[in-house]
Parts: structure tokens; sequence; C-alpha cells
């Protein structure tokens, strides 16, 4: 976590941020219980403190023709740092991949990625992710439904 201490202001502001980024100042620094000036100072230590990485839209997945949702494990040949390396590097520029996570367990990745259909799958799978030197074994769960999304923390005060 970047290194500042959260007070119970910048917890509501955060929480508040998270539920609406467009909020203009004046209504955050409202909802928060503060004036514009201090409140737009708050967040901008916030940001500068990387707290607030980004601002970003939500696009509806189904919206833009990828309705299809893969859970990926992905078992590597070895655990040496280099093929850890290489293969973060090679996923990271795949625009299918959604999420990625080193984990523990029998697989070394958790990868989430979304496609338009089972054929673009197919075609991920066969032209990219087979094609990663490293890589042992690959096993997919396909999501039947989106049961909770959320991109809020639960910032408590």
């Amino acid at each position: 976590m970047p290194g500042i201490e959260l007070d119970a202001i910048d917890r509501r502001i955060l929480k508040a941020m998270q539920d609406n980024a467009r909020m203009r100042n004046v209504d955050l620094a409202d909802a928060v219980g503060l004036s514009a000036s201090p409140c737009l100072r708050r967040v901008k230590r916030l940001e500068d403190a990387g707290v607030i990485r980004d601002y970003v839209t939500l696009v509806d997945q189904q919206a833009v023709g990828l309705p299809v949702s893969i859970f990926i494990n992905v078992t590597l040949e070895r655990q040496a740092e280099k093929a850890l390396e290489e293969f973060e590097g090679k996923i990271r520029s795949w625009p299918e991949v959604m999420e990625c996570y080193l984990m523990t367990g029998d697989a070394d990745y958790l990868l989430r990625v979304v496609t338009a259909d089972l054929a673009a799958y197919e075609r991920f799978l066969m032209d990219k992710l087979t094609k990663v030197k490293g890589v042992a074994a690959i096993k997919s769960s396909f999501s039947l439904k989106q049961v909770v999304y959320r991109t809020a923390l639960p910032v408590s005060e």
C-alpha cells in the first residue's frame, strides 16, 4: 500500500469517488463535510500518493460484443524468476487478458480472458497462449453467469 495514513475523511472521499468518479469537487466536498479547496487538496494528495490510481469508464462487456468470460489456470514448466517474467511480459500485451494473478496452489497463474465467442477463444488459445515458451498446462473454465462484479473496494471509516 502507498505510504500515507488515511483518516476518516480520506476514506469518505474514496468511498464517494468509487461510487461516482465524475462527481464535481463541490459535490464531493459537500458529501464528505469539507469545503471545496481542502477537499481538492486531499484528492490531489491521494492521487500523488498512488491511492487513487486512475479514472476509468466501465464498459458493459455484452454491449461491446465480448460476452464470453474464461478463467484460465496456467502452469509453467519452471517457476524460475526469468520464466515468470517472460510469461508476464507476453500476457501484458494481449488485450483479451483482463486480469492475471500469480497464484499459490496447483496452477502458477489465474487469468480472466474475454472473447466474442468460443471460436475467438480457440484462436487466443492456439495463436497466443499455447505458443508461450514454458507453458506446461492450461485449464479453462467458462463463466455461465456473472453473479457479482464490483470495482469499488470496501473502504470503511
